[in-house]
């Protein structure tokens, strides 16, 4: 929990920040009374006329626009609150607690904001999908226990349940907004049956479904309806992966349902990866869809999956529209840089970039004009606070707070939200707090960093090896890849691998050489002596008046010509006195007297493998390798 100071300033931060139209106004609410203990959470109604908070003694509900008090509910451990959609009630929610005598907790409490009387009592053992779902009117409520959809009339709830529905291995529900309320009902996949989601009037549930779907790979789903509550997208995904490319489970598809059944469709993404995020437009005609594995694309659709635009691929996982629809924010936050493109509906083109590194939450305000980002704990414990930008890019106020755990704009209906204006708005003036900001993140000026060098080679000229062929440096390499070093005059180009061993002499190899045989001994060091003269003897170079063997002389054989008044090389001679053409006649040998051996085998009757086989096929061209050796000897 945050202390005391830092949670006091957070919810008055939150609640003025909710202004709408114009430029926000910064300073703390004068008559709000913050709470005089950490607070757990708050909550606006939908509508923006009221605002609440829980502390660890109960709940206190105030009027959002006075910040009077209205409510003070005396109920202890209180973790979440909401209020329904026109603020008439409140829901609360405790941890379970099991009683002694065996009875039922009911830890989900919906009370009269207006007598703050308690009307109904739950008992809700999960906090996800805590609440029940009201109508946009209130006129329904709706809540999904042990796979039975009820529904309540919260204007009579001593009538209790008013209608009911059983749906076999229900996991979840979502209530469509709208005049004409649907139900969607997911059902997960089981014991190789399919997962399904079906649709029903809400107003008429002992009828058939209006439309279902049904697929595969779906343990769990993602269900949004369009704000006119006409058309649903589901996104189905799975806990496993079973290609072992995510530790995340599997997205299984994105569908679009219209609640009429007249229309259904699996959404086709042409990247393959997963879905980060897709959001309706609040014309409820359109939706974004961001997917693909990184860098992810970001397409624009219509409602019945037509591609309309595509802004291409960028490191994001995050699309929002704005409040009316006219901006698009395209972002990568979590584990992402923290970039923001915004974007002009109107024209599709690009209206600015935000750097908004460390971001936890990000939300538009009502009138659609400012982009609030902050960093919140636990999620990062550093750099907490809230930061505000003008849609058109500039930074216009910044406020730090030592732990912030939750921030949010006064909320408003959709129906009552301000008009954008037909052109994007010019940015107001910053506050102070952004210079002061910046002053204090601007960085110390400091010598630029370059290549790192190891501690032995400080202060020394850089190796050639890192050189380009035309001398210059190459940190990252020449552009086709390889390294290479500059030749020196008098000698031929060689191409050199980083970290490969440079050619040595014959004489320090013959060091290493006697070391190896002290060390592995017998005849593992024999074998390592002749290995290591085979790879040495092509890289020694002898150079006489510029010139380098097997390259200026034309001769080809790796031997040094006499010309010139050059001095002859001897061959390389090794641990067992054989010169390397004696040493290659002696290995053929051996190749021959092995292939005798199969051959006998083969008239014998014995079976031989297919590389044996191949092995006596080339008895023709040993030997006739071995009678050049032997003339040139």
């Amino acid at each position: 929990m945050a202390s005391q100071p830092s949670q006091q300033y957070a919810f008055r931060a939150q609640k003025r920040l909710g202004l709408v139209g114009g430029s926000p106004d910064y300073d703390p609410v004068e008559n709000f009374p913050g709470p005089d203990v950490p607070a757990r959470t708050y909550q606006y109604s939908p509508d923006g006329r009221l605002f609440a908070y829980a502390i660890s003694t109960g709940v206190r509900i105030y009027q959002a626009e006075s910040a009077q008090l209205l409510q003070d509910l005396s109920i202890p451990n209180v973790v979440e609150i909401n209020f329904s959609p026109r603020g008439t009630y409140i829901s609360i929610w405790e941890r379970p607690v099991k009683f002694e005598d065996g009875t039922q907790h009911k830890n989900l409490r919906v009370f009269s904001v207006s007598t703050g009387e308690e009307l109904i009592a739950f008992s809700q053992k999960s906090q996800e999908g805590w609440d029940l779902q009201y109508t946009i009117s209130e006129s329904h409520a709706v809540r999904l226990v042990s796979q039975e959809i009820q529904v309540f009339r919260p204007a009579e709830w001593s009538k209790g349940i008013v209608d009911k529905l059983k749906v076999e291995g229900a996991a979840s529900i979502t209530l469509s907004p709208g005049l004409n309320p649907s139900v969607a009902i997911f059902v997960p996949e089981k014991k190789g049956a399919p997962a399904s989601v079906k649709i029903y009037n809400l107003l008429s549930l002992a009828g058939s479904p209006l439309s279902q779907k049904n697929f595969f790979k779906s343990d769990r789903s993602m269900i949004k309806w369009n704000t006119l509550g006409t058309h649903v997208l589901v996104l189905t995904s799975t806990d496993v992966d079973q290609a072992n490319k995510s530790y995340y489970g599997e997205t299984g598809g994105l569908y679009l349902h219209s609640a009429s059944g007249t229309f259904d469709c699996r959404v086709t993404l042409d990247k393959e990866g997963p879905v980060h995020d897709f959001a309706w437009s609040p014309n409820s005609k359109e939706f974004a869809v961001t997917y693909g594995y990184m860098p992810a694309k970001t397409v624009l659709l219509d409602q019945r999956a037509k591609v309309l635009h595509d802004f291409g691929t960028a490191f994001c996982n995050f699309v929002s529209f704005n409040p009316q629809g006219r901006l698009i924010a395209l972002a990568g936050f979590g584990n992402l840089a923290g970039k923001v493109d915004i974007y002009d509906r109107r024209t599709l083109t690009k209206v600015t970039t935000i750097d908004a590194s460390n971001t936890s939450h990000c939300e538009w305000s009502p009138d659609g004009r400012f982009l609030l980002t902050a960093t919140l704990s636990p999620r990062l414990r550093v750099d907490n606070g809230i930061k505000i930008w003008h849609c058109t890019g500039p930074l216009v106020h910044v406020q730090l707070v030592d732990e912030l755990y939750q921030t949010s704009w006064r909320s408003t209906l959709v129906d009552s939200a301000p008009s954008f204006p037909a052109q994007i708005p010019p940015a107001p003036a910053p506050s102070a707090s952004v210079a002061a900001h910046q002053a204090a993140a601007k960085p110390t000026p400091s010598r630029a960093a370059g290549a790192y060098r190891p501690p032995g080679a400080r202060g020394l000229e850089a190796s050639s090896v890192y050189k380009r062929e035309d001398g210059t440096p190459s940190p990252a390499g020449t552009p086709n890849g390889r390294y290479s070093r500059s030749p020196a005059p008098g000698r031929v180009h060689r191409k050199h691998i980083p970290g490969a061993p440079t050619s040595p002499s014959p004489v320090r190899n013959g060091d290493q050489e006697k070391r190896g045989r002290k060390r592995k001994g017998g005849k593992d060091s024999k074998k390592a002596s002749a290995a290591s003269e085979e790879s040495v003897r092509p890289s020694i170079e002898i150079q006489v008046n510029g010139n380098v063997d097997g390259n200026e002389n034309g001769n080809g054989n790796g031997v040094q010509s006499p010309a010139n008044g050059s001095v002859p090389s001897t061959p390389a001679i090794d641990a067992n006195g054989l010169d390397p053409i004696a040493k290659k006649v002696r290995n053929l040998t051996k190749k021959l007297k092995a292939i005798e051996e199969l051959k006998e085998k083969q008239k014998k009757g014995e079976r031989l493998e297919a590389t044996q086989l191949k092995k006596i096929e080339t008895e023709a061209e040993i030997r006739k390798e071995l009678s050049g050796l032997e003339i040139s000897s």
